[in-house]
């Protein structure tokens, strides 16, 4: 069995990123959300997903925008989607990586997973949407 290598650089983001959105694809629970909101051209969203990964994981510049303002309006998300979602990107990670930034990437999916559960809660609560 041949050892799992670590995420490196950009190159393994996008294996990862196109990994990752391929299960989701096929996810009875997650593909109708994205569909809806990626009826056709995924790849603009797999171009973000990149440089948001890389900056997450490496620091490089190149990542605009706000991933929480996308997700605030959407109301038919549960705590089970975040669940799943997680689950997607952990396996998709433990199947093709190992190391010091895959563990780090599943921490901060993990973070980023609990943040927006607890936020879109609020906004179910309050009735309000703020985005700083």
């Amino acid at each position: 069995m041949e050892a799992k290598k670590d995420i490196a650089g950009i190159n393994d983001i996008k294996f990862l990123v196109d990994n990752f959105y391929s299960k989701v694809k096929k996810d009875n629970l997650l593909s109708p959300v994205f569909f809806e909101h990626i009826p056709v051209d995924w790849q603009p969203h797999l171009d973000k997903m990149y440089l948001f990964w890389n900056a997450a994981l490496f620091g490089e510049k190149g990542y605009v925008g706000n991933p929480f303002s996308k997700h605030a309006k959407m109301d038919t998300i549960t705590p089970l989607h975040f669940e799943r979602w997680l689950l997607l990107f952990n396996e998709t990670i433990d199947t093709h990586f190992s190391g010091t930034m895959a563990d780090d990437a599943k921490w901060r999916a993990s973070i980023m997973a609990d943040n927006f559960m607890r936020r879109l809660a609020s906004i179910k609560e309050k009735g309000t949407v703020t985005i700083v």
